[in-house]
């Protein structure tokens, strides 16, 4: 079994040692690190052969919080994916969070097997909605992002648009192959032409990009519970 590699990045030692401990026990995840501030992380990615894909951070920190951890993340590895847990936990922050990088964002009090839970679904599928959170960027979106008028030469193809919703109800590129008689090599290709026409930066920012775009809608987008 492939494990998940997985860094955690927390000022409390304690749930460091606590998470670092529970994870470490679980077949599919490994703990390749953790550090205890923002700067750690950092200075320890740039050092280190193999990097992880899911950072599990907190956002409130001293020095580098993890807003700022975050934005650095995805400019400088944006293979790897931000999961935040923190004790500042607000629904209304979740557009925010998305846009500056975050594949999920939870509350502190969050259950050990649920946060493996979202580690899984994280590695898979590149992020992670509560349905709270799904009505919470409802609103903002209905409210704060129009539908933008794009340019003919701007518009996404017919496939390029059905792979856009595969993708949002969490197809992987082979089954999006299997169900549009496809290879798989080509539904990666179609994947990457929509990073590059809608400059999206990960799959949270396609599924945002469709709903915006009435490609899909909220309703649609299958819940996670």
């Amino acid at each position: 079994m492939e494990k998940i590699p997985v860094a955690i990045t927390d000022d409390d030692a304690l749930i460091v040692s606590l998470l670092a401990n529970y994870l470490d026990a679980c077949p599919d995840v490994e703990v390749l690190f953790t550090a205890t501030s923002g700067k750690e992380l950092i200075d320890t990615l740039q050092s280190v052969e193999v990097l992880p894909k899911i950072v599990l951070l907190d956002l409130r920190m001293d020095g580098m919080d993890g807003i700022a951890v975050t934005e650095y993340l995805k400019a400088q590895y944006p293979s790897i994916r931000a999961v935040i847990v923190s004790s500042h936990y607000q629904k209304g922050f979740t557009g925010f969070l998305l846009k500056t990088g975050a594949a999920a964002f939870l509350p502190k009090g969050v259950s050990p097997a649920e946060l493996l839970d979202v580690i899984r679904t994280v590695s898979r599928q590149g992020y992670y909605f509560k349905d709270e959170q799904l009505e919470a960027l409802r609103g903002q979106i209905s409210g704060k992002a129009p539908r933008p008028a794009l340019q003919q030469e701007e518009l996404l193809s017919e496939r390029e648009t059905e792979v856009l919703r595969l993708i949002c109800m969490q197809k992987t590129a082979k089954e999006i192959g299997d169900e549009l008689y496809i290879t798989q090599r080509t539904a990666e290709g179609h994947k990457n032409n929509l990073f590059a026409k809608t400059g999206a930066k990960n799959i949270a920012g396609l599924v945002i990009y469709a709903i915006q775009n009435q490609v899909i809608s909220v309703e649609e987008l299958p819940m996670i519970r």
